[in-house]
């Protein structure tokens, strides 16, 4: 790269950073303004300094690329920057209902970390759960990989199959697996009658349609003579915020269920409409690192409602609106631009936190050298033999109710 390219090189994703902070900057006020200013200083002599100082002559386009990436995570986990060949495969693939492994992701610490995973799918029968990472993806690393790129590199022809290199949260060391692309169906809404005519209502997943069936389910559960109910919405990570809001608004018949706002976004509240609620029973709703989005929503207006009681793990933390916004050039950042807020004011995508915590036993599972899990006929049986009333998340949640 001749020295006038590179400073050209150097001198445009600059000057493309420096917009970015300059119109954070601008609608701040003064002292924000200076702070602002301040880091861009800052940032213009570590480029200089990296084109005129490191070891090597540097490959500038993967430092700016980094630096985005890096700028980008710094204010939201899922944000993504798309360069324009990137981008356009984004807007081709979008709507595409093609075949996937079941990972939700976010970025994390640079990496791609999950969220969670479709009940059923190839990921979540491969053993991979909320906060494993993953390093590689199709042999590329994943460290300052544009998130909505990494969910296309997953997706596929049915039957195809995509390589991975994980680290989990339970074995430090890189796995290598293989999964095969699959149709993704999400799992029904499960219910039941525990002892002492509690009602269980199972979500592993939400769209408007497993909101029609929470509502059935609860009339049910009611006609049986259910007299308490308990929602578990532990590692429901799909769903959209409307979803939540739709699945709220079946047990809170009065007050705030959330509000949207954003710089550029205008508040707006979502309010309890009486005529949808199907229940006014006690209620406790259960949610673990793995509940995120439109279950989050639930779970915060219950809580701030003192609707009902939240038992559990702290969630995830996602519930936004998200937009791309393109340049120039035709790329792309993909930036939530307005929050979920609870009842009480707290943004949900910082996560909700139950005000009876309980940790959640974490399963033993070995795994081969090719990373699949092992499970004997033996822990197979044990499985399907436990009883729901005797996992402690549950316990303390009919304590609560009492």
């Amino acid at each position: 790269m001749s020295s006038r390219l590179k400073y050209l090189v150097v001198s445009s994703s600059t000057f493309l950073t420096l917009l970015l902070l300059v119109g954070w900057g601008l609608s701040k006020g003064a002292s924000s303004q200076d702070d602002t200013f301040k880091h861009i200083g800052v940032f213009t002599d570590v480029v200089q300094h990296i084109k005129s100082d490191y070891v090597e002559e540097p490959d500038m386009k993967s430092v700016t690329l980094g630096a985005l990436n890096g700028l980008l995570e710094a204010v939201d986990p899922f944000a993504s920057y798309l360069n324009p060949e990137q981008y356009r495969d984004y807007l081709k693939n979008k709507d595409a209902k093609r075949a996937d492994v079941g990972l939700i992701l976010s970025k994390k610490s640079g990496w791609m970390g999950v969220v969670g995973v479709v009940p059923n799918s190839p990921a979540a029968k491969a053993g991979l759960s909320t906060f494993d990472m993953i390093e590689s993806i199709k042999g590329i690393s994943t460290r300052d990989m544009p998130l909505a790129y990494a969910s296309m590199l997953l997706q596929g022809e049915p039957g195809s199959s995509v390589d991975l290199s994980v680290v989990r949260m339970r074995r430090p060391e890189p796995q290598t697996m293989k999964l095969s692309r699959a149709a993704l169906s999400l799992p029904p809404v499960e219910s039941k009658m525990l002892a002492d005519q509690v009602g269980y209502i199972n979500i592993d997943a939400l769209s408007a349609g497993h909101v029609k069936e929470v509502a059935a389910a609860v009339q049910k559960l009611q006609k049986d003579g259910a007299q308490k109910l308990l929602v578990d919405v532990r590692g429901c990570a799909i769903g959209t915020p409307e979803d939540g809001i739709a699945l709220a608004n079946l047990f809170v018949n009065k007050g705030r269920i959330a509000y949207l706002q954003g710089q550029r976004v205008p508040r707006q509240n979502f309010d309890a409409d009486p005529a949808k609620a199907v229940t006014t029973l006690p209620l406790a709703v259960l949610t673990n690192r793995g509940t995120a989005s439109a279950a989050e929503i639930l779970a915060a207006a219950v809580q701030d409602n003192k609707r009902g009681k939240v038992v559990g793990e702290r969630t995830y933390g996602d519930a936004a609106q998200r937009k791309a916004i393109t340049m120039d050039d035709g790329s792309a950042i993909i930036l939530s631009v307005a929050k979920y807020y609870s009842p009480d004011g707290k943004s949900i995508a910082d996560g909700v936190t139950p005000a009876t915590a309980v940790a959640e036993q974490e399963a033993q599972i070995d795994y081969d050298d090719n990373g699949e899990p092992i499970i004997t006929p033996e822990q197979q049986q044990t499985q399907q033999k436990k009883a729901v009333e005797d996992d402690p998340v549950v316990k303390k949640a009919l304590e609560v109710l009492k």
